[in-house]
């Protein structure tokens, strides 16, 4: 079961760096995200949303191997597997962008406007959904950013963990120049 983490931030670009640490977090394997979301309040009010996984490629992917699948077993039937694998990868390529367009994946986007709208201009927040993650490790990187926890489907320990590591950024002493 996957968890749900919405995280906000005072800045307009910190959800993105934010992203950009747990995308590459994921390439090192310590988390698995199912899907992410930044969403940013601009100055005027205007709400944009970044998806970070496409359905389109969701669907082109599975449809190509789909359609390459059925291709070869219908080109086998007529002794033709290799053009059959060809003609039914297109086609499935096809078909699966349309499916996969069509299928509203990860986060639910009615849930994402609701409270992508109460953001403050000049702010943006996180939405989340992880599969899984090694977290220590995650909110080691977590402390280095300044945000509070929108909502979470988090158990309260892990929810207070992740709290403790947003806030030990925000009360850390700021430099003073000499």
């Amino acid at each position: 079961m996957s968890e749900f983490i919405v995280v906000g931030f005072d800045d307009m670009f910190e959800a993105d760096r934010v992203l950009s640490v747990l995308l590459r977090l994921e390439k090192e394997y310590l988390i698995d995200l199912e899907d992410a979301v930044v969403a940013v309040r601009r100055p005027n009010g205007a709400v944009t949303l970044k998806q970070s996984v496409s359905p389109m490629a969701i669907g082109t992917a599975s449809g190509l191997a789909r359609g390459a699948l059925w291709g070869g077993l219908i080109g086998l039937l007529f002794l033709a597997p290799v053009m059959g694998i060809a003609v039914g990868g297109i086609a499935g390529a096809g078909v699966g962008a349309l499916a996969g367009s069509a299928v509203d994946y990860g986060i639910d986007d009615n849930l994402i406007a609701q409270l992508a709208s109460t953001l403050k201009p000049d702010s943006s927040a996180l939405f989340l959904l992880v599969r899984k993650a090694q977290p220590e490790k995650v909110l080691a990187e977590f402390s280095q950013f300044k945000g509070r926890i929108i909502r979470t489907s988090l158990s309260p320990e892990q929810e207070k963990r992740l709290e403790e590591a947003l806030a030990s950024r925000r009360e850390a002493p700021q430099p003073v120049a000499a």
